[in-house]
């Protein structure tokens, strides 16, 4: 029997009415020319489409490869290899996508602890590494034999240490305050709101305030290994400025074209599956109305589960 969706499941789908409509927005690798590619979806192979656009032309770059796991992208199956093979895999796209980053440019690129320390061996041959991001990824039921999984890195990179742009007033964090104390009988660095008492903080390198996509929420998809819009808002925020180009070779359902749609910023994204491809564009195209990334409001992200849609 066909299973009745809930009533609350809001993940994306694609009709059959929709989809010719969506292929035709479409960009492939040999129809890329200097003037028609800012604000597309690349459907192909990553090294085609690489060796077809121009160097330089990405402000920032958010990568989120697959990992060295066993996994299902739709039909396209990725195997997991030893540590060595992996790096080697990385070796064949990476320093090709890093030609496509400006002088003044920032590079984040996604990965769990089995491929972390690829991740960064890569990084250090084509960049200097500023920082590593670690979020707490709060998803799974945890394994019988081992410590659950519950952390993923976000390794950031730069090709000028020394010329580089960065936000951190774009990126501030508003936090619960429970112990709140006054000075001389006013409010010290916190601010009394209908639902509490909340501070502004400077964002660390750990955090623990992203939800991970679920049916309930509008921008969760069929994607396997798909990233919160919230996840990437704040590297965009960070480390790009309006009208800045943020580049994906690895798009899937598209959750950096569509973060930096919705906050001002052209994109740029390379994905070979085609479905995922038609679910960039559906979301983009929803993008163009609905402005809104869960967790964020008001110029400012808030803890998980104080902020109310």
């Amino acid at each position: 029997m066909e299973k009745t969706r809930s009533p609350r499941n809001r993940t994306l789908t694609l009709s059959q009415d929709e989809i010719p409509g969506l292929k035709q927005n479409l960009l492939y690798p040999n129809q890329i020319t200097k003037s028609d590619f800012i604000n597309r979806t690349i459907n192909g192979d990553i090294l085609e489409s690489l060796n077809n656009l121009p160097d330089e032309f990405a402000d920032l770059i958010i990568i989120d490869p697959p990992y060295n796991l066993s996994k299902d992208f739709n039909g396209m199956n990725f195997r997991a290899m030893s540590d060595s093979s992996y790096d080697e895999y990385l070796s064949t796209w990476f320093p090709a996508v890093c030609k496509k980053l400006k002088k003044n440019g920032s590079l984040y690129m996604c990965g769990d602890w089995k491929c972390t320390s690829s991740l960064q061996r890569a990084m250090e041959k084509e960049l200097v590494v500023v920082n590593r991001i670690t979020w707490q990824r709060e998803k799974g039921r945890g394994a019988s034999a081992n410590w659950k999984n519950g952390m993923e890195d976000i390794w950031f990179g730069v090709k000028d240490p020394k010329n580089y742009y960065f936000n951190v007033e774009a990126v501030m964090m508003k936090r619960k305050v429970i112990a709140p104390y006054k000075e001389n009988g006013e409010a010290k660095d916190w601010q009394q709101e209908e639902k509490g008492k909340f501070r502004l903080t400077y964002p660390s390198n750990f955090w623990d305030d992203i939800s991970i996509p679920f049916w309930s929420m509008p921008e969760n998809t069929e994607h396997p290994t798909q990233k919160p819009e919230k996840l990437y808002a704040k590297l965009i925020l960070a480390s790009s400025k309006p009208g800045d180009v943020i580049f994906d070779p690895f798009l899937g359902s598209g959750t950096t074209s569509v973060v930096a749609k919705k906050l001002g910023r052209n994109y740029v994204g390379i994905e070979l599956n085609e479905e995922y491809c038609l679910y960039a564009e559906k979301r983009l195209l929803i993008a163009e109305t609905d402005k809104d990334i869960q967790g964020y409001r008001d110029s400012v992200f808030w803890e998980r589960n104080t902020l109310n849609h």
